[in-house]
Formats: structure tokens, C-alpha cells, sequence
């Protein structure tokens, strides 16, 4: 995997830690490390891209405007049980999807370099208009009135 236009690879290492909520302890995992490949390897971390798409613009424009913005390491599960890092998105709704799916998924503070990245392919690809799809107000009484006044008058 080499450093493109569009694709990072980038070095993740995920860590557990213990916590103790009431009388139950359990593993939570976060995200230790993030680098870029080409540093120096990581034990125990797995190379995996930050893929950036074209179509998907708008929403790396709306994660930089955030004052805190994000990268999410989407996981599967190992065989062991234990989250294995499989991709790097710059997307939130790529994130939440895969949260819906019952995908592990962690966050972590987007270095600057990786935003400079990504705002310089934003800038190189044209920013994309953020819509969205509003859904035609129906008015069902409205329409059954309408039909009870043609067929009466």
C-alpha cells in the first residue's frame, strides 16, 4: 500500500483498559497509536488506508469545520474476539454505519498533516454541495377531502 492522491496508509495500534462501572468490570479498547506507515514500525499495530472518495467530499468538508475534527478506525473482530483495524475514514456517516452494523469503530483527533491531506484534495476535486432530501409534506386528509368534494359536487 503506497501514499496516493487519494489513499494514506497509515499505522494503528489499538490498547484495552479496564473500567468499573457499579460492580462490573469491563475491556474497553481506544486507539493508542495512528501514524503514518512509512514511520517507524509499531509493535503490535496493523497498516491499513485512509481511503478518500470524490463522492464523498462533503462529508470530510463537514468534519474539518468541526472544532474537534475526527478520524474513525473501523474494526472487525479477530478471530480471538479482539478488534482488528481494517480501514481509516475521514467520514462520519461511514463511521455510523458501520457502528449500526455492530462494527467496532474508535475515534481519534485528526493529525493536522492528515487535514492538510484531505483539504488539499477537497481544493484539487472542487468542494461538493451538501444536500439534502426533504420528503414532500402529504397532506392525506387534504387529498380525501379534495376527492369527497369532486364526487359530492
Amino acid at each position: 500500500m503506497q501514499r496516493s492522491e487519494n489513499m494514506w496508509p497509515l499505522q494503528v495500534k489499538l490498547k484495552s483498559k479496564q473500567v468499573t462501572m457499579g460492580r462490573w468490570t469491563q475491556t474497553q479498547w481506544e486507539v493508542d497509536q495512528l501514524l503514518p506507515a512509512t514511520a517507524d514500525a509499531v509493535e503490535g499495530a496493523s497498516v491499513v488506508g485512509l481511503e478518500l472518495y470524490k463522492d464523498e467530499r462533503a462529508n470530510y468538508r463537514l468534519n474539518l469545520d468541526l472544532d474537534n475534527p475526527l478520524l474513525f478506525v473501523v474494526c472487525d473482530e479477530g478471530e480471538d474476539g479482539l478488534p482488528v483495524p481494517m480501514f481509516v475514514t475521514a467520514n462520519q456517516n461511514i463511521a455510523a454505519g458501520c457502528l449500526e452494523s455492530d462494527q467496532p469503530v474508535f475515534t481519534y483527533p485528526l493529525p493536522k498533516a492528515v487535514g492538510c491531506w484531505i483539504e488539499a484534495y477537497i481544493t484539487r476535486h472542487g468542494e461538493q454541495q451538501i444536500s439534502a432530501h426533504r420528503r414532500k409534506h402529504i397532506d392525506l386528509r387534504g387529498e380525501l377531502k379534495q376527492k369527497r368534494d369532486k364526487r359530492d359536487g
